[in-house]
């Protein structure tokens, strides 16, 4: 059995360096692996990026430079837990910077395609609340929201 853990392999066109720089410059916890080029053996131009190593937040990833023959779409996000409006307002301006498109309910596209939500802790305990109208009222406000205003949904929840 492995106990290497995973490692999350992330496929651009061309642009592996560019995306592992971004995503460094994001997160600040972050630290770049190893980056491998093609070879005469092909099959991208001899000497340019193959792939680049990187981690953030502790999550491994692998940028591919592997054409255009895949794209990214909802079907895979990656969560950012938030702990307050401050954080999840960087990450929601970070990643949306660029040419990155805002989404319903904390979702989002970075510049690459990539999927994103930005999620506080606090509006997930909301939403989560055992009282049926409060969690309903706190649901209803994050439905009508794109980027999550965390009072906005503490007052909903709380009735005012």
């Amino acid at each position: 059995m492995s106990t290497r853990g995973l490692t999350t392999c992330l496929w651009f066109d061309g642009r592996a360096q560019e995306a592992a720089d971004f995503y460094l410059s994001v997160f600040k916890d972050g630290s770049r692996g190893q980056t491998l080029h093609y070879t005469e053996a092909g099959p991208g131009p001899a000497g340019s990026v193959l792939t680049v190593e990187f981690e953030v937040n502790g999550q491994k990833f692998m940028a591919l430079n592997g054409g255009p023959q895949f794209t990214f779409n909802e079907a895979v996000s990656f969560v950012i837990e938030t702990d307050d409006q401050a954080e999840t307002d960087h990450y929601w301006s970070r990643l949306t910077e660029n040419g990155g498109e805002e989404g319903p309910c904390g979702w989002l596209k970075d510049r690459f395609g990539v999927s994103w939500q930005v999620a506080p802790k606090e509006v997930t305990e909301l939403i989560a609340d055992e009282d049926g109208a409060k969690a309903t009222r706190a649901t209803k406000a994050l439905y009508a929201m794109k980027k999550i205003d965390i009072a906005a949904v503490r007052e909903a929840h709380a009735g005012e």
